[in-house]
């Protein structure tokens, strides 16, 4: 089973960024899929999440309007597209498959947004 998160970097207050996290090794279109990150000194907190088959989305309230979640099951993909991009948003962001009774992580890709 691997989750392997990409597309972080370090990015200027109020621009974008695409996270991918690529599946593989379990049935992807069977798990929901979410993202979380974790600040310097911080708990891990969820940032958005999607059913299996992508009809439901949620989302924490500090990132509704400026992230969404999304995911190709024929690619085993899931995106996290993060707009007007504060510095508060800065962490390490993890890719997280979940189940019943299964749930997977990645290794996280980092985010930093500063000037």
């Amino acid at each position: 089973v691997q989750l392997v998160e990409s597309g972080g970097g370090l990015v200027q207050p109020g621009g974008s960024l695409r996270l991918s996290c690529a599946a593989s090794g379990f049935s992807f279109s069977s798990y929901r899929m979410s993202w979380y990150r974790q600040a310097p000194g911080k708990e891990r907190e969820l940032v958005a999440a999607i059913t299996n088959a992508g009809g439901s989305t949620n989302y924490a309230d500090s990132v509704k309007g400026r992230f969404t979640i999304s995911r190709d099951n024929a690619k085993n993909t899931v995106y996290l597209q993060m707009n007007s991009l504060k510095p508060e948003d800065t962490g390490v962001y993890y890719c997280y498959a979940y189940r019943l009774g299964y749930n997977y992580w990645g290794q996280g890709t980092q985010v930093t947004v500063s000037s």
